[in-house]
């Protein structure tokens, strides 16, 4: 059995204090690796953005808003762990300077200048030691299998998992996996819980088994 953490779901980033950045993650991805991971025998870590679905029962479920505290969880958990998978679409920005109160109309124009937030699977890929593993998500809307491989390798991941912006919000999905040496996995297809089964298979195969 693997301690396995998987990060879920969106995160916010507040530009004053009822505005924020975000995406439409609705952690439906997440909460079906959880289930999947659990019904190999493993147990399981939740880094959880705001989400309105419910994770299933027997995950340790921790609840955070912005990318830092995804960032801080995870770490925190990951050091006992064997494995990450990182599900969550964070948001990518955040806005230099938060409001403390709500920004009225004033009839102009707003420019906001955004900073980027810290990347969450590669801080925990440079932070692994020699037993842990660490599988990444690769969301684009173009060139998405070019584009994930770069990720893959960029971030240090053992293993990547390419989908579209499409699965957003979805109950389907339809990934590619990919592993660090270069070679595709294969296609997975269909509802987000079987997609998970697939896709935890392959970590079962090729991460687990290795490392523990």
């Amino acid at each position: 059995m693997a301690h396995i953490v998987i990060t879920s779901g969106p995160t916010r980033q507040y530009l004053d204090p009822v505005r924020y950045l975000t995406n439409g993650s609705s952690g439906m991805m997440g909460a079906s690796l959880a289930q999947a991971a659990l019904e190999l025998g493993h147990e399981v870590t939740v880094v959880s953005g705001p989400v309105s679905i419910a994770y299933p029962i027997g995950v340790r479920q921790i609840d955070v808003i912005t990318t830092q505290e995804m960032l801080d969880a995870t770490a925190d958990s990951f050091k006992e762990a064997d494995g990450l998978i990182g599900a969550a679409a964070p948001c990518d920005y955040m806005p230099e300077h938060v409001e403390q109160s709500k920004m009225s109309k004033t009839g102009m124009g707003l420019q906001l200048t955004l900073l980027e937030t810290p990347d969450i699977v590669a801080t925990m890929a440079a932070r692994r030691n020699a037993n842990q593993w660490v599988v990444g998500f690769a969301l684009e809307t173009q060139d998405v299998r070019f584009r994930a491989i770069v990720k893959m390798a960029k971030k240090c991941c053992d293993m990547m998992v390419s989908n579209s912006a499409v699965a957003m919000n979805s109950l389907e999905n339809s990934v590619e996996v990919l592993l660090k040496d270069g070679s595709i996995l294969g296609r997975i297809d269909g509802p987000k819980l079987e997609v998970a089964r697939g896709i935890m298979a392959h970590v079962q195969t090729h991460l687990i088994k290795v490392k523990i």
